[in-house]
């Protein structure tokens, strides 16, 4: 079954992320960046491509998303999946469902500082950043030749953190980039009692 390290772009997944392989992942506890590839990203292209489907719209993968949690969930192993997808539906095609998903953790930022993260990472001004985090329609979309394979519905900031915070068909726990920064152990304390109680 999956876990869901979920977060908006810009808040602190890929910490979280680091964080968990390296307890779970190392045989020392000490985290080194090989340790990533055991927390996936999904949904990405690696598991689209290969359908035989054309893949002409960007949303087009999502017929796919629960199919493929069916298939990485055949042995019955625990694993953790850092997404940044909200917990919505896309052409009726669900993200997920409690017959996939154990639990997730969601990870909230002050959106001030995403705004100011965004900008320094696309390269952007504030206010277009802020039109980003605004947009109820937006997605980050991975193309490669003629066929959309990476598609992640973001929607809005505040969609997004609704979709996820609001979900009662699995559980989830909510922590915040700021503990995460200034209460690290004691926040991680708190991530692994709720895997473990779940």
């Amino acid at each position: 079954m999956i876990i869901w390290l979920a977060s908006y772009p810009k808040s602190g997944n890929t910490w979280l992320r680091s964080l968990i392989s390296g307890y779970f992942y190392s045989k020392d506890g000490s985290f080194n960046f090989d340790l990533l590839k055991y927390i996936d990203q999904y949904p990405s292209a690696s598991y689209f491509e290969k359908y035989d489907d054309k893949f002409l719209e960007p949303e087009s993968t999502s017929k796919y998303w629960l199919q493929e949690q069916v298939k990485i969930n055949k042995d019955d192993e625990l694993r953790f999946f850092k997404t940044h997808n909200a917990l919505c539906k896309i052409n009726n095609n669900s993200f997920t469902n409690e017959k996939n998903t154990l639990g997730a953790i969601y990870i909230v930022r002050d959106p001030r500082n995403i705004l100011s993260s965004l900008a320094h990472h696309y390269q952007i001004d504030k206010q277009e950043a802020f039109q980003f985090m605004k947009d109820e329609k937006k997605s980050i979309i991975e193309k490669k030749q003629d066929r959309f394979l990476g598609f992640n519905a973001l929607l809005s900031w505040s969609l997004h953190q609704k979709s996820w915070s609001e979900c009662i068909r699995f559980p989830i726990l909510t922590i915040t980039y700021e503990d995460l920064e200034t209460k690290t152990l004691e926040t991680f304390k708190i991530v692994y009692d709720f895997i473990q109680k779940i």
